[in-house]
């Protein structure tokens, strides 16, 4: 399917987030899925992957999750100066400023007439994280997960007690999380952590672990895996094909 893309700024709590839109040319509403990115924000790989994704027919929103501390359209490099300003802003914004940019992409695409009012969530590394936090919002059908940091060491700033692992129980909608066992970023005992927090609250998910590295989606740089990412966007696909209903 043929996509088309544009970039769209909208009013948040916290100030102008832009918003790269990836829709297919073809006229009619789709199901809306927002793709948070890795602390880079909008690389290369990272759309390439919502263009992945809108090709199946879907409305791909990519934020720019960090908004609030870098000029419009700012992408970080995968070096380590981008590295360290990533890490700062990841651990400067508050998962709460993280909600309100959720609610507010809601309130604004569920008015766009390319747009069924459905929506997802999927997300890779802090994106990862920040799909499985949108999934607190019920208006969020479901997410895919990837490799999502930070949930069980609650590392984010927060409020008591609103941390994402804390409030897992809230969660309505299906998970989908995928994980590689070669990932520094989430260790095993943090995986356990993650997935008994998922039982013990009763949660609808799907789990999956892989022989891979921690962002082995990135089709940039020797952790790519091209078979596994395959297999991933063909999983996200189906999961979003059976929760989210075209209208």
């Amino acid at each position: 399917m043929i996509i088309q893309r544009h970039d769209q700024d909208i009013n948040t709590p916290t100030g102008t987030m832009r918003c790269t839109v990836y829709r297919p040319q073809t006229e009619g509403r789709f199901p809306c899925i927002f793709f948070y990115s890795e602390i880079f924000q909008q690389t290369s790989p990272i759309a390439r992957s919502a263009a992945m994704m809108a090709g199946h027919g879907f409305v791909v929103i990519v934020p720019e999750v960090f908004h609030e501390l870098n000029p419009i359209g700012t992408v970080l490099g995968y070096d380590d100066e981008g590295k360290d300003k990533g890490n700062s802003d990841k651990f400067t914004k508050t998962l709460e400023a993280h909600d309100s940019d959720t609610v507010a992409m809601i309130s604004y695409f569920e008015q766009e007439e390319y747009c069924t009012g459905q929506f997802g969530a999927m997300g890779v590394c802090l994106g990862g994280h920040l799909a499985y936090r949108a999934a607190l919002n019920p208006c969020i059908q479901s997410a895919f997960c990837l490799y999502a940091t930070d949930i069980h060491s609650n590392t984010i700033p927060c409020e008591e007690d609103n941390d994402s692992f804390t409030r897992t129980k809230d969660i309505q909608g299906e998970l989908v999380m995928v994980w590689g066992k070669q990932d520094p970023h989430v260790s095993t005992q943090g995986r356990q952590k993650v997935y008994q927090q998922l039982i013990d609250t009763d949660r609808l998910f799907t789990w999956h672990e892989f022989n891979g590295q921690h962002a082995f989606m990135r089709d940039e740089g020797d952790r790519y895996d091209p078979a596994l990412a395959l297999e991933c966007y063909n999983k996200a696909v189906a999961l979003f094909h059976s929760t989210l209903h075209k209208a």
